[in-house]
Protein backbone atom coordinates (compact mmCIF):
# COMPACT_ATOMS: atom_id res chain seq x y z
CA UNK A 1 0.00 0.00 0.00
CA UNK A 2 1.30 3.43 -0.93
CA UNK A 3 1.85 5.94 1.84
CA UNK A 4 0.11 9.31 1.73
CA UNK A 5 1.94 12.35 3.04
CA UNK A 6 0.36 15.79 3.48
CA UNK A 7 2.89 18.59 2.92
CA UNK A 8 2.15 22.23 3.66
CA UNK A 9 3.77 25.46 4.70
CA UNK A 10 2.09 27.14 7.65
CA UNK A 11 2.60 30.39 9.53
CA UNK A 12 3.43 30.74 13.20
CA UNK A 13 -0.25 31.43 13.83
CA UNK A 14 -1.28 28.25 11.99
CA UNK A 15 -2.49 29.46 8.59
CA UNK A 16 -1.59 27.86 5.27
CA UNK A 17 -3.11 30.68 3.20
CA UNK A 18 -3.89 34.26 4.04
CA UNK A 19 -7.50 35.48 4.08
CA UNK A 20 -7.36 35.97 0.28
CA UNK A 21 -5.99 32.50 -0.46
CA UNK A 22 -2.44 33.75 -1.12
CA UNK A 23 0.54 31.75 0.05
CA UNK A 24 3.39 33.64 -1.63
CA UNK A 25 4.75 34.33 1.87
CA UNK A 26 5.82 30.65 1.97
CA UNK A 27 8.48 31.28 -0.70
CA UNK A 28 9.92 34.52 0.68
CA UNK A 29 12.49 32.89 2.99
CA UNK A 30 14.90 31.38 0.44
CA UNK A 31 18.56 30.63 1.19
CA UNK A 32 20.99 28.02 -0.20
CA UNK A 33 20.12 25.40 2.44
CA UNK A 34 16.37 25.88 1.91
CA UNK A 35 16.76 25.85 -1.88
CA UNK A 36 18.67 22.55 -1.68
CA UNK A 37 15.92 21.04 0.51
CA UNK A 38 13.13 22.05 -1.87
CA UNK A 39 15.08 20.84 -4.92
CA UNK A 40 15.69 17.46 -3.25
CA UNK A 41 12.00 17.17 -2.32
CA UNK A 42 11.02 17.83 -5.93
CA UNK A 43 13.23 14.93 -7.07
CA UNK A 44 11.92 12.48 -4.47
CA UNK A 45 9.23 11.08 -6.75
CA UNK A 46 5.71 10.08 -5.93
CA UNK A 47 2.38 11.19 -7.29
CA UNK A 48 1.17 14.66 -6.36
CA UNK A 49 -2.43 15.18 -5.19
CA UNK A 50 -4.26 18.51 -5.26
CA UNK A 51 -7.68 19.96 -4.74
CA UNK A 52 -8.83 22.10 -7.64
CA UNK A 53 -7.94 25.45 -6.06
CA UNK A 54 -4.39 24.36 -5.23
CA UNK A 55 -4.09 22.69 -8.63
CA UNK A 56 -5.08 25.92 -10.40
CA UNK A 57 -2.48 27.84 -8.38
CA UNK A 58 0.28 25.29 -9.08
CA UNK A 59 -0.63 24.84 -12.76
CA UNK A 60 -0.54 28.60 -13.29
CA UNK A 61 3.05 28.83 -12.03
CA UNK A 62 5.18 25.68 -12.38
CA UNK A 63 4.93 25.22 -16.18
CA UNK A 64 5.98 28.86 -16.79
CA UNK A 65 9.38 30.25 -17.81
CA UNK A 66 9.39 32.26 -14.54
CA UNK A 67 9.27 29.04 -12.51
CA UNK A 68 11.94 27.41 -14.66
CA UNK A 69 14.24 30.41 -14.19
CA UNK A 70 13.60 30.98 -10.48
CA UNK A 71 13.39 27.33 -9.32
CA UNK A 72 14.72 25.12 -12.14
CA UNK A 73 15.00 21.83 -10.24
CA UNK A 74 11.68 22.22 -8.45
CA UNK A 75 9.90 23.25 -11.66
CA UNK A 76 11.30 20.22 -13.48
CA UNK A 77 10.18 17.88 -10.68
CA UNK A 78 6.71 19.41 -10.46
CA UNK A 79 6.19 19.33 -14.22
CA UNK A 80 7.40 15.75 -14.68
CA UNK A 81 5.55 14.29 -11.69
CA UNK A 82 2.31 12.38 -12.09
CA UNK A 83 -0.51 14.45 -10.67
CA UNK A 84 -4.13 13.99 -9.56
CA UNK A 85 -6.60 16.83 -9.14
CA UNK A 86 -9.80 16.17 -7.18
CA UNK A 87 -12.65 18.21 -8.63
CA UNK A 88 -16.38 17.83 -9.08
CA UNK A 89 -16.50 20.48 -11.82
CA UNK A 90 -13.27 20.13 -13.81
CA UNK A 91 -13.45 17.80 -16.80
CA UNK A 92 -9.94 18.08 -18.19
CA UNK A 93 -6.61 19.14 -16.70
CA UNK A 94 -4.22 21.23 -18.78
CA UNK A 95 -1.01 20.56 -16.83
CA UNK A 96 0.90 17.60 -18.23
CA UNK A 97 0.76 14.22 -16.45
CA UNK A 98 -2.46 15.19 -14.62
CA UNK A 99 -5.65 13.18 -14.30
CA UNK A 100 -8.93 14.46 -12.89
CA UNK A 101 -10.72 12.39 -10.24
CA UNK A 102 -14.39 13.19 -9.58
CA UNK A 103 -15.69 10.38 -7.35
CA UNK A 104 -16.20 10.20 -3.61
CA UNK A 105 -13.01 11.67 -2.10
CA UNK A 106 -12.54 9.10 0.69
CA UNK A 107 -13.06 6.14 -1.66
CA UNK A 108 -10.89 7.64 -4.40
CA UNK A 109 -7.98 8.35 -2.05
CA UNK A 110 -8.29 4.81 -0.70
CA UNK A 111 -8.10 3.46 -4.28
CA UNK A 112 -5.02 5.59 -5.02
CA UNK A 113 -3.29 4.20 -1.94
CA UNK A 114 -3.97 0.66 -3.20
CA UNK A 115 -2.39 1.30 -6.61
CA UNK A 116 1.22 0.18 -7.14
CA UNK A 117 3.93 2.80 -7.27
CA UNK A 118 5.71 5.40 -5.24
CA UNK A 119 4.09 7.35 -2.42
CA UNK A 120 1.45 10.04 -2.67
CA UNK A 121 2.01 13.66 -1.66
CA UNK A 122 -0.97 15.91 -0.96
CA UNK A 123 0.06 19.55 -1.28
CA UNK A 124 -1.99 22.49 -0.10
CA UNK A 125 -5.62 21.48 -0.40
CA UNK A 126 -6.79 22.18 3.13
CA UNK A 127 -10.35 21.20 2.29
CA UNK A 128 -9.16 17.74 1.24
CA UNK A 129 -6.88 17.33 4.26
CA UNK A 130 -9.74 18.10 6.60
CA UNK A 131 -11.92 15.50 4.88
CA UNK A 132 -9.45 12.62 4.73
CA UNK A 133 -7.51 13.16 7.96
CA UNK A 134 -10.22 11.73 10.19
CA UNK A 135 -10.66 8.79 7.79
CA UNK A 136 -7.08 7.81 8.76
CA UNK A 137 -5.87 8.01 5.16
CA UNK A 138 -2.90 10.32 5.83
CA UNK A 139 0.20 8.43 6.96
CA UNK A 140 2.45 11.43 7.58
CA UNK A 141 2.10 15.18 7.96
CA UNK A 142 5.04 17.40 7.03
CA UNK A 143 4.62 21.03 7.92
CA UNK A 144 7.06 23.81 7.22
CA UNK A 145 6.50 26.48 9.87
CA UNK A 146 7.44 29.87 8.42
CA UNK A 147 8.55 32.70 10.73
CA UNK A 148 5.62 34.95 9.87
CA UNK A 149 2.23 35.65 11.45
CA UNK A 150 -0.72 36.65 9.26
CA UNK A 151 -3.44 37.32 11.81
CA UNK A 152 -6.12 35.90 9.52
CA UNK A 153 -6.35 33.11 6.99
CA UNK A 154 -7.23 29.42 6.60
CA UNK A 155 -5.81 26.50 8.48
CA UNK A 156 -5.16 23.23 6.71
CA UNK A 157 -7.48 21.56 9.21
CA UNK A 158 -10.55 23.78 8.68
CA UNK A 159 -13.69 21.72 9.18
CA UNK A 160 -12.28 18.95 11.35
CA UNK A 161 -14.94 18.05 13.88
CA UNK A 162 -12.96 15.66 16.09
CA UNK A 163 -9.51 15.90 17.63
CA UNK A 164 -6.70 14.70 15.41
CA UNK A 165 -3.92 13.38 17.63
CA UNK A 166 -0.45 13.30 16.09
CA UNK A 167 2.96 12.11 17.26
CA UNK A 168 6.10 14.09 16.38
CA UNK A 169 8.57 11.93 14.41
CA UNK A 170 11.27 14.44 13.42
CA UNK A 171 12.20 18.09 13.10
CA UNK A 172 14.67 20.14 11.10
CA UNK A 173 15.55 23.80 11.49
CA UNK A 174 16.72 25.86 8.52
CA UNK A 175 18.95 28.95 8.60
CA UNK A 176 16.16 31.06 7.09
CA UNK A 177 14.00 30.43 10.18
CA UNK A 178 11.74 27.78 8.65
CA UNK A 179 11.19 24.65 10.72
CA UNK A 180 10.14 21.26 9.30
CA UNK A 181 7.86 19.32 11.65
CA UNK A 182 6.99 15.72 10.77
CA UNK A 183 4.08 13.93 12.43
CA UNK A 184 2.29 10.62 12.09
CA UNK A 185 -1.19 9.81 13.39
CA UNK A 186 -1.14 8.69 17.01
CA UNK A 187 -2.34 5.11 17.38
Amino acid sequence: MRKLMAFNSVTLDGYFTDQNGDMSWAHAQADPEWNAFTAENAKSGGELLFGRVTYDLMASFWPTPNAANAFPEVAEGMNQARKVVFSRKMDKASWNNTRVVKGDLINEVGKLKEEPGEGLVLMGSGTIISQIALANLIDEYQMIVNPIALGKGRTMFDGIQDKLKLALTSTRTFKNGNVLLCYKPKE
